[in-house]
């Protein structure tokens, strides 16, 4: 394995000392340009890159980002790191990516991995419905900033979708259409924006006079297209089948409909269908399916600039003030919601 070239090997080459070639990295403007490009000759010759690392931590003053998300394999996320490295970049910072998998234990091990590399600060969507990790991570004195969740019950600055309202659009489109008995494949119950999503739907069907009984909840363990593939089975496979389905996100939605398709069932003739996020994948699907639509990557840019805010690369950090930015959804109507009823 080769070696890494390091300063020493630089300065032993161009025949000068280590500080003269600090110089030409950091302060070329101090060194005589005979002396400056035999160094940068050599630099070239050799290979060297500067540890960036190194530096940053005698600095104090890291130019990285962490992401942490529940899923980079689903586009809604995708847009979300968009919206954070751009906003990021515009700064002079990078961004480090991180999935965890919809895990609290991966989650709890990228958080470690931030804080050993010292991170400027976390862009976090939360795996661990119970705050340990987060609990956890505090300790460390790194900012942070949730991402597609409400920062309930503690100071720290979030930015979010009003997901009671979104699960009350989809209701209330299937409810104007004529429907009086849905179905709600949620995801896993720990997560708020399942149960608020939920929380919504039932809202609006409660104030078309209708019960919560008009709501079949099918939870699933994941928010991916598989867990969508599996609970459009067990829909098929209930006595008294509802007319409508509403998807906590748009893979559940499409897993679903990939279930139906195989089946024989029309939709949106036999069954009516809506998802959540409104990912590229939802317009151009069998049936372009109708979805709630959250701004992904207004998110994300709005949560990298709190926190460069707090951490300095954006303003004055001793004005900046945690606050929760909610923005609100949009029902997109396509065609797996148009039947006639």
């Amino acid at each position: 394995m080769a070696q890494s070239v390091g300063i020493k090997d630089v300065a032993r080459v161009a025949g000068v000392s280590v500080g003269t070639v600090s110089n030409v990295i950091n302060r070329p403007d101090s060194v005589g340009p005979d002396t400056r490009a035999r160094v940068l000759s050599v630099i070239d010759r050799l290979g060297y890159v500067r540890s960036e690392s190194a530096r940053q931590l005698r600095a104090g003053r890291s130019r990285i980002m962490g992401l942490l998300v529940l899923d980079m394999g689903n586009p809604f996320f995708v847009d979300v790191a968009r919206g954070a490295e751009r906003a990021a970049r515009e700064a002079g910072l990078g961004v480090m990516v991180c999935n965890s998998a919809q895990s609290p234990g991966e989650e709890a091990e990228y958080l470690s991995l931030f804080a050993e590399q010292r991170v400027r600060g976390v862009l976090l969507t939360p795996a661990d419905a119970t705050g340990r990790n987060i609990g956890a991570f505090r300790r460390h004195g790194i900012p942070f900033v949730l991402v597609d969740r409400v920062a309930e019950g503690t100071t720290e600055c979030s930015v979010s979708v009003d997901d009671v309202a979104g699960g009350a659009l989809a209701a209330q489109h299937l409810i104007d259409a004529g429907h009086r008995s849905i179905a709600y494949v949620s995801g896993p119950p720990g997560f708020n924006q399942v149960r608020d999503r939920r929380t919504g739907a039932l809202t609006a069907l409660a104030e078309a006079g209708l019960g919560p009984d008009a709501l079949r909840e099918l939870p699933t363990e994941r928010l991916d297209v598989a867990a969508g593939r599996d609970a459009g089975a067990r829909l098929l496979g209930l006595s008294r089948r509802p007319t409508a389905v509403f998807c906590a996100n748009d893979l559940l939605a499409l897993g679903v409909l990939q279930s139906l398709f195989a089946a024989g069932v029309a939709v949106p003739d036999d069954l009516a269908l809506v998802g959540y996020d409104d990912i590229e994948f939802a317009a151009a699907a069998a049936v372009p399916l109708t979805s709630v639509r959250q701004p992904a990557a207004t998110m994300g840019a709005l949560a990298a600039g709190l926190l460069l805010e707090e951490t300095g690369a954006g303003g004055d950090p001793a004005a900046h003030e945690h606050r929760r930015v909610v923005l609100q959804p949009e029902l997109v109507v396509r065609r797996s919601s148009l039947s006639a009823r």
